[in-house]
């Protein structure tokens, strides 16, 4: 995944990354309380209002695939990411629901 050159992701693609292994990391930027009905594994959970004081917490070794509810808290953090040094965030397009829906069924969604 070229994170420069793309912004959004599309679950599909998303799934095939996580499926051959390719380094990434997640930022889950919901809120506690929507974490605690479905995340990804291993997903580093900072809600949008306190990112700009977490930004140390951030990985910039690799790509950085920003996770919501539906995608639209997402874009703007990682919009924000680029603009603030992390030219590695991506959007995760239509968000975890979006996962649930096309990608695992499974997935408890809300």
């Amino acid at each position: 995944m070229d994170s420069e050159q793309s912004f959004d992701l599309d679950v599909t693609a998303f799934a095939r990354l996580r499926d051959v292994g390719q380094s990434h990391a997640v930022l889950d930027v919901r809120e506690p309380w929507e974490v605690a009905i479905c995340a990804f594994d291993g997903s580093l959970n900072i809600p949008m209002r306190e990112l700009p004081a977490r930004l140390s917490d951030l990985p910039r070794d690799r790509p950085l695939v920003v996770v919501c509810h539906h995608g639209m808290r997402s874009y703007q953090v990682a919009a924000w990411l680029r603009r603030n040094g992390f030219g590695n965030a991506v959007n995760l397009a239509g968000g975890i629901d979006a996962w649930a829906r096309s990608v695992d069924p499974a997935m408890p969604s809300y």
